[in-house]
């Protein structure tokens, strides 16, 4: 409903309300109260009830539309050509930088940066400097965390890709997360390695942290909105879909044609509000899939 549609119907309410204060047998007021008072009395009334209408109005339309565009959104995800998922608290249950910074011993410095980043309050590429600044990790402690900790996948997601793989639609995997991680992920979900797109951590001959390659879109903000415009171009998708939980994931909707909240690990407040459609488990987007 148009502005002006809503106009109209707020009129047509509030003028069957004044109809109403003409019928002096339902609305009576002492004679003795002088005719100023009285049209004074019925206009205040009038406008409050109008004022009434108006938010109650408001409010259904805003369900409707609610409504409209979440059943718009779980369309295009059931058509969909291609689905991007974000890793970290989405594919997997942790935040592989946060779990990294843990196994370096220096997890509570950088798990609050993770949630300002994550929450959209500083831009994803100073956070994700600071923190690997912090970290330092080497070669040897990212190879023997994936060893000793792998990424847990959340539940449902396995089952997810296959389904999607059995429609023949692509799946990408597109994280702030650093490639090492995300491809060990990527390869028990049988998703392509060259259908990944994360941060590359750099090192020194002998294994020391040298610093991230700061050229790759993801490293950026906005950059998984980047790495979306360059698969509608390079694929010729036209219904590509996002899934995530962060602010990141939020603002790559549009390129993308759809963007869907994922609250199953953790629940950003900014995100869920946000979002045309928030689902808590991976089992609600199976179950969209089998309306086909």
């Amino acid at each position: 409903m148009h502005q002006s549609e809503q106009s109209v119907s707020d009129r047509a309410w509030c003028d069957w309300l004044a109809l109403s204060f003409q019928r002096p047998t339902e609305w009576q007021i002492p004679a003795s109260v002088p005719a100023v008072i009285r049209a004074g009395l019925f206009a205040g009334l009038k406008r409050a009830l109008c004022f009434s209408v108006r938010k109650r109005l408001s409010l259904l339309l805003h369900s409707v539309l609610t409504m409209t565009t979440a059943a718009q959104t779980q369309e295009l995800f059931r058509c969909a050509e291609a689905v991007c998922f974000d890793v970290d608290s989405t594919v997997i249950r942790e935040e592989g930088i946060d779990e990294l910074a843990k196994f370096c011993g220096v997890g509570d410095a950088v798990t609050e940066m993770t949630r300002k980043a994550m929450g959209g309050s500083v831009s994803f590429q100073t956070a994700l400097s600071e923190r690997l600044s912090i970290i330092k990790c080497s070669r040897e402690q990212v190879n023997k965390l994936i060893t000793d900790h792998p990424p847990q996948l959340t539940p449902g997601i396995r089952e997810l890709v296959e389904k999607l793989h059995q429609r023949n639609v692509k799946v990408f995997l597109i994280s702030g997360g650093f490639r090492c991680i995300v491809e060990h992920v990527a390869s028990q979900l049988n998703i392509p390695l060259h259908h990944v797109y994360a941060n590359r951590l750099k090192f020194y001959f002998n294994g020391e942290y040298a610093g991230f390659d700061e050229s790759q879109p993801t490293a950026q903000s906005g950059g998984k909105g980047r790495v979306i415009s360059m698969l509608k171009e390079q694929y010729g998708f036209k219904n590509i879909v996002m899934i995530g939980d962060g602010a990141t994931d939020l603002e790559a909707c549009p390129p993308a044609s759809a963007f869907i909240g994922f609250g199953g690990n953790v629940v950003r407040q900014q995100v869920k509000e946000k979002s045309l459609w928030y689902v808590t488990s991976f089992g609600e987007l199976l179950k969209e899939l089998e309306k086909i």
